[in-house]
């Protein structure tokens, strides 16, 4: 396609004067942006498995978001088209995956770990890394006929993270990713819902799965976020120790491009509220991959790599939305038994305002 345009705008130079060859190669560049962005990326979207190297394009995506939020209300359950029914649940999957150096850097450098990560011995890939992988998929089943609720305003507020291998298996050979629904839940707030997310290595076996409660909020509802969990899931608070650590830390503008790369955390208003960014207004939030990565690099650095060795078990919720830039302390202790002895079930971390009783993250690290 691209050698036909070029043929076609080297003969309307030789052809044309320079305004037609001007309009010429607009009309051509156009239409090869329709095909190159949006046909390709609609013909790919008939089939629920791709490959590494052809997937839909991110424009595509956006522009299916779009026009998926402006058509169905927040926090409400739709009904699924018959045909998806017969089809089964939504399900998407990336085949032939490959790991790659540059994006892993970048992610550690967003993320709390550092540029140079990477390169340090006796170091796991992060574990949130897979999570980010997955950010294509789980918009595509976002942006899907048979997803139930519409994409505006999905916010993430649990989260369950578990490794049965170190992730570093992952940059043994190709492997594959998938994302599915697993189960919608009417609530006061609203509706959640539960995707599954996973990596699986080259020989077939689970290495890291992830699943997601997002929040499809009514805007009738005034109750907080932190207050949209259900009843049984509602945890009270714990006695802090005395081996308690604190780290301060400042939270930068920056985290934005981890904020994009996140879908369950990037909305329309995101983009909408740029301009105004750049002139300085704290209207952005943090994304909450980026304040899970943040807490668990921090917990590594003082407590040790070994503590979020694979295989393990994060809880997570979210509560308050974090402005950007900022400060927050993060605490985190180890578990202890009801006679006050130290034991190894694991350690508690929470992300909070400093001087302030306001939770951003509460989570919970043990081995399965």
């Amino acid at each position: 396609m691209t050698r036909v345009l070029l043929r076609i705008t080297q003969v309307c130079v030789k052809m044309g004067n320079a305004q037609s060859c001007g309009v010429a190669c607009l009309a051509l560049s156009s239409v090869y942006f329709l095909y190159a962005h949006i046909y390709r990326s609609h013909q790919l979207l008939r089939t629920n498995v791709f490959t590494s190297d052809h997937l839909p394009g991110f424009f595509y995506l956006y522009l299916r978001r779009v026009s998926r939020a402006a058509s169905r209300r927040a926090g409400h359950l739709h009904t699924t088209p018959q045909k998806k029914k017969e089809e089964g649940g939504t399900v998407f999957t990336v085949l032939q995956c490959r790991l790659d150096p540059v994006t892993l850097r970048r992610f550690c450098s967003a993320g709390g770990y550092g540029w140079d990560y990477p390169d340090t011995e006796y170091r796991d890939t992060p574990l949130c890394f897979p999570d980010f992988l997955c950010g294509r998929l789980l918009l595509m089943v976002l942006t899907d006929p048979s997803f139930r609720l519409s994409p505006a305003g999905l916010v993430r507020v649990r989260q369950s993270v578990k490794t049965f291998q170190p992730i570093d298996e992952l940059k043994k050979g190709p492997f594959m990713l998938q994302v599915r629904v697993m189960e919608y839940r009417p609530i006061d707030a609203g509706v959640e819902v539960d995707v599954c997310l996973s990596a699986t290595s080259r020989s077939g076996s689970l290495v890291w799965e992830s699943v997601l409660t997002l929040l499809s909020k009514n805007k009738l509802h005034t109750a907080d976020r932190c207050f949209t969990q259900t009843e049984h899931e509602s945890q009270p608070c714990e006695p802090v120790p005395d081996n308690m650590k604190q780290v301060e830390l400042r939270v930068p503008w920056r985290t934005n491009p981890l904020c994009a790369w996140s879908s369950s955390d990037y909305s329309l208003h995101r983009l909408l509220s740029l301009p105004s960014r750049l002139f300085g207004c704290r209207s952005q939030s943090a994304p909450s991959l980026w304040m899970l990565s943040v807490c668990l690099a921090e917990i590594e650095k003082h407590k040790g790599v070994e503590v979020i060795t694979a295989p393990i078990n994060v809880t997570v919720q979210f509560k308050e939305p974090l402005l950007v830039p900022g400060k927050v302390v993060i605490r985190f202790w180890e578990m202890t038994t009801n006679r006050g002895q130290s034991c190894a079930e694991g350690l508690s971390f929470h992300m909070q305002q400093p001087g302030s009783n306001i939770s951003h993250v509460v989570g919970r690290i043990s081995k399965s």
